[in-house]
Parts: C-alpha cells; sequence; structure tokens
C-alpha cells in the first residue's frame, strides 16, 4: 500500500522529532558528522512508535515478531551545524506482505537538510525468517498515517477495570518503585472513579482514580503510565479525563499528591504546590492543587 508520494516537505510528515546539535556530534569544521545522522533517524523511528502508543518489546512480543532493518539509506543537501534545532521527520510510506519502509527527513527550520529511506523487515525473531506484518501492526500503522487517535481512554468503577489497572498498577508501584503491596491496594478503589487508557492492541499504558477528598474537592491519585510511554501525551490525557469527570459531577477544585520527580509534570497541567515536601511509602511527595 502506497501512502504518499509527493516531495518531501514539512506538511507531508505528521511526526516530528525535536533535537539540538550537540558539540560531540561535529568535527572540526562544526559540521555533523555524515554517520550521526543515521543516528538520529534510529532516534525518530523509536519515537514514532511511541506516537502510535506501542510499547515497542511488549507489541513484538505479543505478536510472536519483530523489525530487522533491511536498508538504510541516506541523501545529503546540506549540513546540520552545531547549537542547530532540527525537525527529524518520519512517516511510513509503504506497507508491504511484510515489509515496510520509512521515509526520513531532517529539517532546519523549513530548509531540507537530509532525506533517507529505511527499510524494515518483519520476521521471527528466533528463526530470522521474514513472515507477514500482522494485521493489527498493519492496522496501526495506517490508521496513524491517516491521523487516527491512537489511544482511547475509559472511565468506569473497579470492577469495571480491575483486571486492567491492577497489573499496571503492580508494575510501576510495587515493581519499579518499591512500593509495599499492603500499602499500594486500599478500599478506596472500591468508591473511586478509575480512568485505563488503552491503545488499538488493548493493551493497558496508564491508568488513575478519582476520589471525593471533600464537598466539591476532587483528589486523584494512583497516576501510573507504562514505562515506555512516558514522556508521551498519555498521562496528561488520563489527568485531563479525571478532571473533566470532576467538573461534571461540580467540584470546584482537584489536588493530588505528586511523587517530587513528576512535580514538573503536574505543573505544566495547571497545578500548583501547596505546603511542605512529605514522604509517602518512601518516596518524596508534595501536594499540588489546580482550580477546576
Amino acid at each position: 500500500m502506497l501512502l504518499k508520494v509527493e516531495p518531501m516537505k514539512r506538511q507531508d510528515f505528521r511526526f516530528s522529532h525535536r533535537m539540538r546539535v550537540r558539540w560531540v556530534e561535529v568535527d572540526m569544521q562544526k559540521i555533523v558528522f555524515n554517520g550521526h545522522y543515521l543516528m538520529y533517524f534510529d532516534t525518530a523511528v523509536t519515537d514514532y512508535w511511541r506516537h502510535l502508543a506501542m510499547p515497542y518489546n511488549d507489541t513484538m512480543h505479543q505478536l510472536g515478531g519483530d523489525m530487522f532493518v533491511k536498508k538504510a539509506s541516506i541523501e545529503f543537501h546540506a549540513s546540520a551545524e552545531m547549537d542547530d534545532f532540527l525537525d527529524v521527520c518520519m512517516r511510513c510510506d509503504r506497507l508491504g506482505n511484510s515489509s515496510m519502509t520509512f521515509m526520513g527527513a531532517i529539517f532546519r527550520g523549513e530548509e531540507l537538510l537530509i532525506t533517507s529511506e529505511l527499510v524494515y523487515v518483519y520476521a521471527d525473531p528466533v528463526a530470522k525468517k521474514s513472515q507477514a506484518v500482522p494485521a493489527p501492526l498493519r492496522d496501526m500503522l495506517e490508521a496513524f498515517e491517516r491521523g487516527e487517535d491512537m489511544l482511547q481512554v475509559h472511565m468506569g468503577t473497579w470492577q469495571d477495570f480491575q483486571k486492567l489497572a491492577n497489573p499496571l498498577r503492580t508494575e510501576v508501584f510495587v515493581g519499579e518503585q518499591k512500593v509495599p503491596a499492603e500499602m499500594e491496594w486500599d478500599h478506596a478503589d472500591d468508591s473511586a472513579l478509575h480512568a485505563v487508557a488503552l491503545n488499538r492492541m488493548g493493551m493497558v499504558l496508564a491508568t488513575g482514580r478519582l476520589l471525593q477528598h471533600a464537598p466539591g474537592v476532587s483528589r486523584i491519585g494512583r497516576m501510573a503510565v507504562k514505562k515506555q510511554m512516558r514522556g508521551s501525551d498519555i498521562g496528561r490525557r488520563v489527568l485531563h479525563a479525571l478532571m473533566d469527570a470532576a467538573k461534571a459531577r461540580g467540584d470546584k477544585q482537584a489536588l493530588l499528591h505528586a511523587q517530587c520527580s513528576a512535580e514538573g509534570f503536574y505543573q505544566r497541567n495547571g497545578f500548583a504546590p501547596h505546603g511542605s515536601i512529605f514522604e509517602e511509602a518512601g518516596i518524596s511527595h508534595i501536594e499540588m492543587v489546580r482550580d477546576l
């Protein structure tokens, strides 16, 4: 299936990875070493998968295959220089039976510097033999290139979502952050409104819950995002879904106990620190509030 054939311009790409050229990437003439451009495109492909709401390793394990580079070519139009801000754009141009072609372009502003063609083959990870691109992966790529939403946030009770949210919360809080299991699970789950973010394969990528803290005041908690998806838009979408639910029931304010490492995320979403830092489950937290 041919998705695009027009000459490369910025508007041809839905996805762009922003970066800045560092001094270690340039030569004595202050221009980027040629070999670094492949690294730029490889980094952009990794970020492209994240924009598909697709944790790469888990997805490939579930599908029973993996992607292998068959061809990588670069065409040079102009050089990137030290301290340039670059947009590394990527699109899936063609989906074959067992292969896919990505076209990449690096822009400095509107100036096209570098173009690339990357051909991947989908194959058995052990036998290294090519096999057909699975329908779920094909559907995700085509839907993303059409501009469709790759994620859905669902709201419901603990009875509705326990089987979905429980494994992710265990993975993040108990597994990664070493929160004692007996502290992670409480009876508040039974009365809370829960949010889960699912990708097109039904994989749970984020979750959170909403409680009634006081009349007119909501409390948001148990915000967890799958490790590979952090830094994407998924956490923000779950947070705003919970805030929208709070506003819909008439609450005027939302508060939460943010881990100090996540304080910047909540500030960018309108929350302000309130009070002093404290410890909860052995992790530094700060209370944050936002008017609804």
